[in-house]
Formats: structure tokens, sequence, C-alpha cells
């Protein structure tokens, strides 16, 4: 008996090892197979069906918006950076030849779209056949920003966002309005007092949190787990501008204020040298946009921006900044091949760089590159006849986008800090005359160029 409850136990034993190996080793295998991305792994939302709510949201949000004829486009960052990486298997799918939902599918609150508003003919309609539909809307507007310079029209709301809400899942619909800088905008997603905080989970929105510009996208149609999308066609360049694309007003209001204390410069030389100014700065942003070039406004452009959303009339020349590792050896002769020969150049790549072109009328394009150290960055300066270096300090700062001149261009968006080191708690006080040796409250002293160094570091032409 004793035998034979051994032999039992040793049975039961080694059938309960070989189950558990078993069960092992199929662990492992499906472990390995989503860690290696056999087809997409359960994070990208292969073992959700077509009967998810997310798929049968957005599934019901494009038929709505295909029987209207409103052209909307995908801007969901989740989604498109699925579709980016399997760019090659969602384009050779055709619609209905999918058998796996692999994009929609994949668990998320949200999934964003965006509509060009001048493109959109039926709003109002569409905001009823969507609740007719099932959708729970909300939405949002704002005052028009593009208006805030004309008092008459000051005030006037537009559309900024719609949230339409489908059980568990919600679509985010951003209203994209065009900008006279030939770009896109959207605005900042404000609730009203009267709005139920706990309609959506606000937080987790992608969109809206701040206003945003990005350029105006080239689109194209594909198939994505079985319903036909319009996506930006340089999917890697729109995904680039989500994280980038804050973007901040000229204070229209204060610079009234400014042109009621101090008015406004309307001479004709004061005009010519805005128009010239203006000019170049569309050139200097065309000739860095081909290099691939970050650049902002800086000092004396920047506070002219800043102060009177314009350009200063006695400041003589357009200043623009760039981190020096976005500095490349060929931009010079790219300045030069666009009709602006070097006017001088102090400094090298490794400290203190400077680069100035002349542009027509006497209007002079300075660029100044900033050096990161772990507190602060900074840019120099060097006296010419001298050799004596200067060094202006700024604390850390971001760039933001805005609007200047009708164009879309950088500004720090910690703007006040930014000026406040440049020129002092007075910088709404016009100063016409500036020494750049002794002015600035951010200038320190920062050495001497060893003459054996000048022919290199002080280039006059």
């Amino acid at each position: 008996m004793s035998r034979i409850n051994k032999n039992v136990i040793l049975a039961l034993l080694t059938l309960t090892s070989s189950a558990f190996l078993l069960f092992q080793l199929y662990y492992y295998k499906h472990y390995l197979s989503a860690k290696n991305g056999a087809g997409l792994s359960k994070s990208k939302g292969s073992r959700i069906g077509f009967d998810s709510i997310q798929w049968r949201a957005v599934k019901k949000f494009i038929m709505l918006t295909t029987s209207q004829n409103v052209p909307v486009f995908l801007i969901d960052p989740l989604v498109l950076e699925l579709i980016n990486k399997n760019f090659e298997q969602v384009k050779n799918t055709s619609h209905g030849s999918t058998s796996e939902c692999n994009f929609f599918c994949v668990p998320r609150d949200f999934t964003a779209f965006a509509l060009q508003y001048h493109l959109w003919k039926n709003e109002e309609g569409w905001f009823r056949i969507a609740e007719n539909m099932g959708f729970q809307c909300l939405k949002i507007e704002s005052k028009d920003p593009r208006l805030d310079g004309i008092d008459s029209l000051s005030g006037t709301e537009i559309p900024l966002h719609y949230l339409c809400k489908l059980a568990s899942h919600t679509i985010h619909l951003v209203v994209f309005h065009e900008r006279s800088g030939n770009y896109l905008w959207h605005g900042h997603l404000r609730l009203k007092a009267h709005v139920d905080r706990k309609f959506v989970p606000f937080r987790k929105l992608q969109f809206g949190r701040y206003p945003g510009a990005f350029d105006r996208p080239e689109l194209q149609e594909i198939t994505v787990d079985g319903l036909d999308v319009l996506i930006p066609k340089d999917l890697m360049h729109f995904l680039e501008e989500i994280p980038h694309s804050r973007f901040i007003e000229c204070r229209y209001k204060e610079a009234r204020a400014f042109f009621q204390q101090y008015l406004d410069d309307n001479t004709v030389e004061a005009m010519m040298f805005r128009k010239s100014a203006k000019e170049l700065l569309q050139l200097a942003a065309r000739t860095l946009k081909k290099l691939g070039v970050r650049f902002w406004l800086s000092s004396g452009t920047c506070l002219g921006w800043y102060r009177q959303c314009g350009i200063i009339p006695y400041s003589k020349d357009v200043d623009l900044g760039i981190f020096i590792q976005d500095y490349k050896s060929n931009m010079i002769s790219a300045f030069q091949d666009a009709g602006l020969p070097l006017k001088h150049k102090f400094g090298k790549v490794e400290d203190s760089l400077e680069l100035s072109f002349q542009g027509k009328d006497d209007v002079k394009l300075d660029i100044f590159f900033f050096y990161e150290e772990t507190d602060h960055v900074w840019n120099g300066g060097t006296q010419a006849k001298t050799g004596k270096k200067f060094k202006y300090l700024f604390p850390k700062f971001t760039l933001c986008w805005t609007e200047f001149v009708d164009m879309k261009v950088h500004v720090p968006c910690e703007t006040i800090e930014y000026i406040e080191a440049n020129y002092g708690k007075t910088w709404k006080i016009p100063v016409k005359t500036w020494d750049w040796k002794r002015s600035p409250p951010n200038v320190q002293p920062n050495g001497i160029w060893p003459i054996s160094e000048w022919d290199e570091v002080i280039q006059l032409y």
C-alpha cells in the first residue's frame, strides 16, 4: 500500500510539473511574440476587436463628417505614431480588407481630429446631427484674437473646440483657423463657468492646454482599420510640430496703451524702415527655414513685438537669436546667396559667435548665437577696435510661436524675463540712445581676444 501511494504521488507530481512546464512555455512564447512585435502587440490594439468603443466612436464620427461633407483630418498623436511606424502595412491595406483592429482600437479616452474652419459650411446643422446620432457634444468658443487690434470687432467669438462623447470615448475636434502668415492656429480650450468639469477628463486632452500654431499640412487619404481617413502627408513633420506648437499672442491692448502715451512715428523715414525691416526679416526666415535652423526674435526686435506689436522705427536693424548647436557651416554662404552680404563676423563657433549681414536701405541683420550653461544662457559681443569681449546673460527659456509682421516666428515663451534681463524693469519707456557695452543690465566683461586670433575672431567687410 505504501509503495502504491508513493507511485501515485510520484505520478501526480510528474503530471503537475509537466503541466506547469507547458504553461511556462505557452506564456513565454506569447510574451516573446508581444515583445518582439509579431504583428502589433497588445499595447498597439491587436487584441481589441472592432466591437471596441474607440473604433465604433471613430467610425460613427467619420460617417457623420462624410455625410455632411466636413473635411476633417486625423491629428491624434498616439494613432498617428502607430500609423507612422507601420506605414507600409497601412499603405497596402484596402478598404474592408483588414481583419484586425490595430490602430483605432488602442485604449485611450480621446481621438483627436482637426478641421480648417473656413472649409466648414454647415456648422450648426452638423452639431444637431451629431447629437441625433448619439453623441453628446460640447462646444468651446472664445474671442477671435485676429480681431483684437480692431476695436469695433474685438470680442467676436469663434468656435475653437468640439468634444463629442459616445459612451466612454470622446472625439476631440480641434478647429484650426487661418492666420495672416499662411499658417493654422487653434485656440486655448478654456472652460466657462457653466461647463460641467466632469463631462470628460479634460486634463488628458492632447490639444488645447494652450493655443497652438502649425504649418498648413498637405493631406492624404488612407484606410486605417477599415476606415477611410485623411492624415498629414508629412507625418514626421506634423508629429514633430505637436510638442513645440505653443503660441502666444501679441499684446494688442498693451500696445494701444503704449501708443496713447508715446505717439507712433509715422514719418516717411520710419515707414520706409519698417517696410525694409519686414522684408529683411521675411528673407532671413526663408533662408533659415531652408537650412532647418530655429531662430527667434531677440534684442530690440523682440522688445518691439512685446511692447508695441511692431518694429521699433529707431532701432535700425533686425535682431535674431540662434542656439549655437543649431549653427551650420553653410549659413554664411546661404545668406550671401540670398543677397545679403556679410558685414562682420565676430567670435568663433566655440565662443561668442556673432554674424551681421547687410540688407537693403542700410538695414542690418544681426544674428546672435546663444550658449547654454547649467543655469543660464548667454550670447557674446566683441568690440572690434580693442578685442574686448562681453557676455550677456539670460535666464533659460523655451520657444513659442507668435505672429509678427504677418509671419509665424519664434519668441522666448518666458518673454518678460528675457526682456527684463536685456532692458531692465524700465523696458516700457522708449530709449533712443543705447550703448551695447554699458546699457544692458545683463552685460558683463568677458576678457579680451588674444591678438594672435584677431584675424579669425574680428572680421569686418
